[in-house]
C-alpha cells in the first residue's frame, strides 16, 4: 500500500518517537515534536507507539489512499476531512480506497500528528524512520514530503477498529499563556541574581523565528552578566564560554537577549552559555506553541521535575488502558 502525495502541506515530514544514542556524535534525536500526540495516533490505529507517522505543521497535508485502511489524526486543532466531509480528531477513521484526506485551518496549536495502520515504512536510519532534514537522514529520502511523493505503508500486525476515541480529559490542551518549568544551570551563575529572577518573573512570547532545532523567545528584559575575563577559547561576547555540550531542551540566551530553547533537531553543543534546561514534561508542549504565544518560565528543583516526569508517564499509562 502508498499513500500518494497531492499537496504537502506547509511543512510535513516523517516521524517516530526519534534515535536516542548518537547525540554524542552531533546527530539529533529528532522524532515528533509532540512525542504524546504521536503516541496517541499509534495506538487509536493499532500500531507500535514508536511507529512512524506524519508531523504536519500549521498547515495539513491532502493525502489519497490506494486501500482501504484506519487512520487518526491528533495533536493541535486543525479540522479534519475525509473527502470533504468532517470527520473528528482524536479518533480512529475508516479510509476507503480512493478516499482524499485533507484539512481546514489551524484552530489552536501548532503540529498535527497523522497515523495509518501498519505505519509508514520508509528505511531505518541508525534506529529511526525519523526525518532530520539538514542531515538528510530518515524519513522519506531525507527531506520533507513532497507533492506526488508515493509513501509506503507497511501492513498492520493487529487488525485496526475504527471509531475508537482519545477521552477528552485525555486530550492534552494547549494552554494560552503557556507556563514552561525550568531546572536552572548549568550556566546560570554567569547571569546577576536580580536579572535571573526577572528573567522568572516577567512574560517572553514565542518569536517568528521557532522551529523543530529551537525555539526563541523575546519581549523580556536582557540578562545582566557577572563581569569576569573571558577563559581562553571562548569567543568576547559575555554570552559566550568555552565549547560545551547541549542537553535537549537547553536554554541558551545568546548576547542575553532572546532565550532559545533547543529541540528535537538542535545541535549538541556551541559556545554559547545555558540559563536551564526546560523538564521533560513541558518538551511536549512547546512543539505545540504558535509565534506570538505568551509564555512564562518558572524555577523549579529537580524534585518537582521528578514528579512532573511520574505525573506524565501516569497520564501515558491512562491512555494506553483506554485504548486497549
Amino acid at each position: 500500500m502508498a499513500i500518494k502525495v497531492l499537496n504537502s502541506g506547509l511543512l510535513t515530514s516523517v516521524q517516530d518517537l526519534g534515535r536516542p544514542g548518537y547525540f554524542h556524535l552531533g546527530i539529533p534525536v529528532s522524532g515528533a515534536m509532540d512525542r504524546y500526540a504521536m503516541r496517541a495516533a499509534n495506538l487509536l490505529v493499532g500500531n507500535e507507539e514508536s511507529a512512524a507517522g506524519l508531523e504536519a505543521v500549521f498547515v495539513g497535508p491532502q493525502l489519497a489512499f490506494e486501500e482501504d485502511t484506519v487512520i487518526a489524526v491528533t495533536g493541535a486543532d486543525m479540522p479534519v476531512r475525509i473527502d470533504g466531509e468532517i470527520q473528528p480528531g482524536w479518533t480512529a477513521l475508516p479510509v476507503k480506497a480512493g478516499q482524499v484526506l485533507s484539512f481546514d485551518f489551524l484552530t489552536a496549536g501548532a503540529r498535527i500528528y497523522i497515523a495509518v495502520a501498519g505505519g509508514i515504512d520508509v528505511p531505518v536510519a541508525l534506529g529511526s524512520r525519523s526525518t532530520y532534514p539538514i542531515g538528510a537522514l530518515g524519513g522519506f529520502k531525507g527531506r520533507a514530503i513532497a507533492r506526488d511523493d508515493e509513501l509506503p505503508v507497511g501492513r498492520p500486525t493487529v487488525r485496526a477498529t475504527s471509531g475508537r476515541s482519545v477521552p477528552d480529559d485525555l486530550r492534552r490542551a494547549n494552554p494560552v499563556p503557556v507556563e514552561l518549568r525550568i531546572l536552572p544551570g548549568l550556566y546560570d551563575h554567569r547571569v546577576t541574581k536580580a536579572s535571573l529572577d526577572r528573567f522568572f518573573e516577567e512574560e517572553w512570547k514565542v518569536a517568528p523565528e521557532a522551529d523543530r532545532m529551537g525555539y526563541r523567545f523575546r519581549g523580556g528584559t536582557p540578562l545582566e552578566f557577572n563581569e569576569r575575563e573571558q577563559p581562553f577559547g571562548a569567543g568576547s561576547d559575555p554570552s559566550n564560554i568555552v565549547d560545551s555540550c547541549y542537553p535537549y531542551g537547553s536554554v541558551q540566551v545568546p548576547g542575553g537577549t532572546e532565550p532559545i530553547i533547543l529541540h528535537r533537531d538542535a545541535v549538541s553543543g556551541g559556545g554559547y552559555f545555558m540559563i536551564g534546561t526546560v523538564i521533560s514534561a513541558d518538551m511536549d508542549l512547546i512543539g505545540q506553541l504558535q509565534p506570538n504565544t505568551p509564555a512564562r518560565f518558572r524555577r523549579v528543583t529537580m524534585e518537582q521535575a521528578l514528579e512532573a516526569r511520574h505525573a506524565c508517564a501516569a497520564m501515558l499509562d491512562r491512555l494506553r488502558k483506554a485504548l486497549q
